[in-house]
């Protein structure tokens, strides 16, 4: 199911785990837009939770299709560092934003 032709457009054969890498690329791209419209409406440099979501969303994705889709050592490693270091940041953020809750 997952190893099919979805079709050919512009010379690329794109299959199943092509799309997903592609939206995967997309999200991990589209996180800077969310954090230039929240640093917008802050008025100051400032990355929104959801920056660090959708970076593990679309690096997950984008993983996923160096995995099993293209079975690709360097892209894998490529993608695990920032989605180690998004999870980490997004631990951080929750913790912080509990403390400032707690207290």
């Amino acid at each position: 199911m997952m190893s099919g032709i979805v079709g050919h457009y512009l010379g690329i054969v794109v299959t199943p785990w092509k799309v997903i890498g592609f939206i995967g690329a997309l999200m991990f791209a589209a996180r800077w837009l969310v954090q230039a419209s929240a640093t917008r409406r802050a008025g100051r440099p400032t990355i929104p939770r959801s920056f660090w979501i959708i970076s593990l969303v679309g690096s997950a994705m984008v993983t996923g299709y160096f995995i099993w889709g293209k079975n690709d050592a360097v892209g894998v490693l490529t993608n695990l560092l920032p989605a180690a270091v998004s999870l980490y940041n997004l631990v951080l953020d929750i913790r912080t934003s509990r403390a400032v809750t707690d207290a």
